[in-house]
């Protein structure tokens, strides 16, 4: 790296349905790339099977959650279910631009619109279309994290995005 220029910092961001893949992307990204750093996201949702608060989300409840959005703590946040929230702190930003870093995220359709009018240039998104819509189903039953409803308000959304 050459030292003698000024560190200007990019994010990265992944967006897809949810068992569409993303985080395996990431993932790999980053065990190849050294100079890219995942950044972790809050949620209002529980934590799945072995999931640790500060390693694959910050696990908040809505009180503390909608008490950071007033103190304007979120680069972007989004209330993807009613009572379900996901955001992505400013601090994660910071702190990974910080060690010199590339901010790499996953995060929904929306998210990913609101990080790159906030920041145009710094920014860019990339979005993993499914081939087959069965696919991502099967995907989703098989991890046994989302109910019934829950897949099929995601398959409703996935046909609204393609």
């Amino acid at each position: 790296m050459d030292d003698s220029k000024p560190f200007e910092g990019k994010i990265i961001f992944f967006t897809a349905p949810s068992g569409s893949g993303k985080t395996t992307i990431v993932r790999r990204l980053l065990e190849q790339n050294e100079n890219m750093s995942f950044s972790i996201s809050a949620t209002t949702r529980k934590p799945r099977g072995k999931e640790v608060d500060g390693v694959d989300y910050y696990f908040l409840t809505p009180k503390v959650f909608l008490q950071k959005v007033a103190q304007t703590k979120f680069a972007e946040y989004e209330e993807v279910y009613k009572g379900l929230f996901y955001g992505t702190l400013k601090a994660e930003i910071d702190r990974i631009w910080a060690m010199k870093k590339h901010v790499l995220i996953d995060i929904d359709v929306k998210g990913g619109l609101r990080l790159k009018k906030r920041f145009p240039t710094e920014s860019l998104g990339v979005f993993i279309k499914l081939k087959h819509l069965d696919v991502l189903e099967n995907r989703l039953r098989a991890r046994n994290t989302e109910s019934p409803e829950q897949i099929q308000k995601i398959n409703q959304m996935v046909v609204l995005c393609i």
